[in-house]
C-alpha cells in the first residue's frame, strides 16, 4: 500500500511504531523495520553514548529505514540531533515542537522530521517552520495526551497542514488504518499495540497486565505529574492520588534519587527539566520532582517489571488486544485486515444493495 508516508520514508507499509520510553529499543525497532513498518528507537531514556550505541545495532540488524525521536526540550537535544546526522538516521521524530532552528539543522542534512502534536495550531507551527509530516495523537494515545478524540482531532488537522498527516491514538488493527486514510491521514502510529509483541522486551508480567486489562482500566491522571497522563490504573497511581503534598514530596525524591543515579544528572539538572515539563500550569514541587523523573517510573515497571512501583502509560486500546504476535505477524495482519476492508467497500456502499 502506497502512500504519502511510504514514500517519504521509504517504508513498505504506512504504519509507524512509536518511540516509547524503555521499550522502543533496538530490538523492537529492527524488527518493525524488517517488518516493512517504520520502527522509531526511543532516545529520552538514553545516554548519548547509549544512543549511537543502539542507533549503530538498529543498522546492523536491518538495511531498512528507521527513527529516533527525542524531546525537544532537553537540554542536549542539539547533541542528539548530531548523532542522528552523523549516523545516517532516516528520520527524526519529537515528543514536543522541535525549534525551527533544529528542523532546518535536520533538513538541511537530509533528515526526514515528523513532529507529534496533540492540537491542529502545533501542527500548523511545525509545518510553517518546515516539518515533513506530522504525528496527530487523539486523547485515546498513551502518555502525555490531550482530551480531543483522534476523530475529532485527526480532520481537523488534517484540513489544516499541507504534509502528510499520521494518525495516532486507537489504533491496533487495520480497520483503523482504513478510517485513518478515510480521514486523509497517510498512516496509522501504534504505541500499545507495539509494545504487546513477542519482539517487545517488556517483562512479560507487565505484558499479562496489559492483556488483562478492559477499557476501563485505562486512566487519565494528573496526580504522576501534574499534566494529564494515559496509562493503566496501578498501585502507584492509587497512591499518588491519595497522598498528601507531604506524603507525595518525598516519594517523588526518593524515585529522583534513583532516576539521578541511573542518568547521571545533576539535581539543578533534573529540577530544570521538570520545570520546562510544566507548560504553564501550576505544579507542586513534587509534581515538578515527578516530571523530571517519569523516565524512572516507567522504567520500574518497562524494564524491572515491578508494576506496584512505577507507570504503565497505556493507550485505551490496551482493552481490546488480546495477543503477543511478532512485529512481522503484527504488521502482516493490520495490512491483511486493511485490504480486507477496503475490498468489502463497493459491496457495502453499493447503491444497489440496501444498507444492513
Amino acid at each position: 500500500m502506497e502512500t504519502a508516508l511510504t514514500k517519504l520514508t521509504g517504508v513498505r507499509h504506512p504504519v509507524v511504531q512509536t518511540g516509547m520510553g524503555w521499550v522502543a529499543g533496538p530490538r523492537l525497532v529492527s524488527a518493525t523495520a524488517r517488518a516493512g513498518a517504520l520502527g522509531i528507537l526511543a532516545s529520552a531514556t538514553m545516554t548519548l553514548d547509549e544512543l549511537r550505541r543502539a542507533v549503530r545495532e538498529v543498522a546492523s540488524r536491518t538495511d531498512a529505514p528507521f527513527g529516533v525521536n527525542l524531546r525537544a526540550d532537553a537540554g542536549d537535544a542539539r547533541d542528539r540531533v548530531r548523532i542522528i546526522i552523523d549516523e545516517g538516521v532516516r528520520v527524526a521524530s519529537f515528543a514536543l515542537a522541535p525549534s525551527r532552528e533544529l528542523i532546518a539543522e535536520l533538513k538541511d542534512a537530509g533528515v526526514i522530521v515528523i513532529p507529534s502534536v496533540g492540537a491542529r495550531r502545533h501542527a500548523e507551527k511545525v509545518a510553517a517552520w518546515g516539518a515533513d509530516a506530522v504525528i496527530v495523537q487523539g486523547g485515546e494515545g498513551g502518555g502525555h495526551t490531550g482530551d480531543v478524540a483522534t476523530t475529532v482531532l485527526l480532520p481537523q488537522v488534517v484540513d489544516a497542514v499541507d504534509i502528510p498527516v499520521i494518525a495516532a491514538g486507537g489504533f491496533h488493527d487495520g480497520r483503523g488504518l482504513v478510517a485513518a486514510l478515510a480521514y486523509g491521514a497517510a498512516g496509522i502510529a501504534m504505541g500499545t499495540r507495539f509494545l504487546l509483541t513477542s519482539d517487545s522486551t517488556v517483562p512479560d508480567a507487565v505484558k499479562a497486565r496489559y492483556l488483562a486489562a478492559t477499557v476501563k482500566d485505562v486512566t487519565v491522571t494528573t496526580a504522576v505529574d501534574g499534566l494529564p497522563h494515559r496509562m493503566l490504573r496501578s498501585e502507584l497511581v492509587d497512591s499518588l492520588e491519595r497522598a498528601g503534598r507531604t506524603r507525595a514530596l518525598a516519594q517523588a525524591v526518593r524515585r529522583a534519587a534513583g532516576f539521578k543515579k541511573i542518568s547521571g544528572l545533576s539535581w539543578s539538572r533534573m529540577i530544570r527539566d521538570g520545570l520546562a515539563m510544566k507548560h504553564g500550569k501550576d505544579l507542586t514541587w513534587s509534581q515538578v520532582l515527578l516530571a523530571a523523573n517519569t523516565p524512572m517510573l516507567l522504567r520500574a515497571s518497562m524494564v524491572e517489571g515491578r508494576t506496584d512501583l512505577g507507570v504503565m502509560a497505556s493507550g485505551q486500546v490496551a482493552g481490546l488486544i488480546e495477543d503477543l504476535p511478532s512485529c512481522e505477524e503484527l504488521v502482516r495482519r493490520v495490512m491483511s485486515e486493511a485490504a480486507a476492508a477496503l475490498g468489502a467497500l463497493p459491496r457495502a456502499c453499493s447503491p444497489t444493495r440496501p444498507f444492513p
